[in-house]
């Protein structure tokens, strides 16, 4: 999944805006709102809730919603489709943090000549 946004110019620039209602986004899935309920029983993605009550969701929730959607659709039970996608945030985020501080290593060293 590509990299969250670091510095949104407007609200819906922000990749955590919550943008979409939930028709609007299991349309987009091509999934029901079941689907995205179950999701968010499984504390895969949790969408935020607007003034009246109504789940609202970001572009990063649907992009990880995506992902179980093709994990499902390959026969991977939702549970465990969960935790795949779980996994795998968790394991991008642990490669994104080592390179940071590899790079930050790398130019914190004293420069040697050869």
């Amino acid at each position: 999944m590509p990299p969250r946004s670091a510095r949104p110019v407007a609200p819906l620039d922000d990749d955590d805006y919550p943008a979409y209602t939930m028709g609007r986004a299991a349309e987009m899935l091509g999934a029901t709102p079941a689907f995205l309920r179950a999701l968010g029983e499984h504390r895969l993605i949790t969408p935020l809730r607007s003034e009246g009550g109504h789940r609202r969701y970001s572009r990063y929730q649907l992009r990880i919603a995506a992902r179980a959607r093709e994990l499902v659709d390959q026969g991977v039970p939702i549970e465990a489709a969960c935790r795949i996608v779980i996994l795998e945030d968790q394991l991008e985020e642990a490669q994104r943090i080592n390179e940071r501080l590899r790079t930050q290593s790398a130019e914190s060293q004293p420069k040697s000549s050869a």
